[in-house]
């Protein structure tokens, strides 16, 4: 069974008996992520560590040749300790691949740590810390998220004041509308485990659907076969986006909730066509 698929089961909460030794085998998540010891870099890349937590550390990747910009890779995982930023890792060597500086980042989850604001606290200082790593151009920042990570991507383009600033944010089925999320119980009320309590309008600096109208470039990549966080979440967000003034798009793709971090996927291709567009 191919990784993605494994990876979809306990999202719906469909994880057979029979699968779990092959789970434990195939995935790279630690046992106890907490008290996980900072990991070896996936292959040509370079750990950095942004704070003294295990979870505070980025991947960076850096093309062969000259950098068209900088791609903040942020995992998904509906910010649950479960899931890690190896998620990101293949993503990262192809935009490294395709003359990006990949910044796989890692962060405080629900489990290990994470949540409100300690979620968004490190997101927020992963980004920023691209400003003290040598020979890297933070003139283009592209944030690209998948799932939560999309949630995470749209809402630090919209930070105020920052260090580092983002210049365009790419949602891969993104969790993007963190009121509606819960009302569907998408991730099993996972919006609620984020924020310690049931999302409302309190919570707009942490709901990108509420951050609308946004200054900078959103796109939405979102497979049309989606049963774990609905194309709506997306095309909603980019109704009301464009509605607002501000520069959305949606891209919808063939496939499902997974598709999109499958590097040899046309959801893909369709990605790597947005960041064309941008550099």
């Amino acid at each position: 069974m191919r990784r993605r698929t494994l990876l979809a089961l306990p999202a719906l909460g469909l994880v057979p008996s029979a699968l779990l030794g092959a789970c434990s085998e195939e995935s790279s998540v630690p046992a106890d992520p907490g008290s996980a010891a900072v990991p070896e870099a996936g292959e040509g890349a370079e750990v950095i560590a942004y704070g003294d937590d295990p979870s505070q550390l980025a991947e960076l990747h850096r093309p062969d040749g000259p950098s068209r910009g900088v791609v903040v890779v942020i995992h998904g995982g509906f910010w649950k300790s479960a899931y890690d930023y190896t998620l990101g890792q293949p993503l990262a060597r192809s935009l490294a691949a395709e003359g990006w500086t990949a910044w796989n980042i890692e962060y405080r989850r629900v489990g290990n740590g994470g949540g409100t604001p300690q979620t968004f606290d490190d997101v927020a200082a992963a980004i920023d810390a691209l400003a003290d790593v040598e020979g890297v151009d933070t003139s283009t920042v592209v944030t690209l998220g998948h799932s939560a990570g999309g949630h995470l991507a749209v809402w630090a383009a919209g930070r105020a004041d920052p260090r580092v600033a983002v210049t365009h944010a790419i949602s891969q089925a993104g969790v993007l509308d963190l009121v509606m999320s819960e009302r569907m119980g998408l991730g099993g009320g996972a919006a609620a485990s984020l924020l310690g309590h049931t999302p409302g309008p309190a919570d707009a600096q942490w709901d990108p659907q509420q951050q609308i109208p946004l200054d900078v470039p959103v796109w939405c990549v979102h497979g049309i076969d989606d049963a774990i966080v609905p194309l709506g979440q997306s095309e909603g967000y980019v109704v009301d986006a464009q509605a607002a003034g501000a520069q959305a798009e949606i891209v919808r793709v063939e496939g499902d909730h997974f598709v999109v971090i499958d590097p040899d996927s046309e959801a893909w291709t369709a990605t790597l066509e947005v960041l064309d567009s941008i550099a």
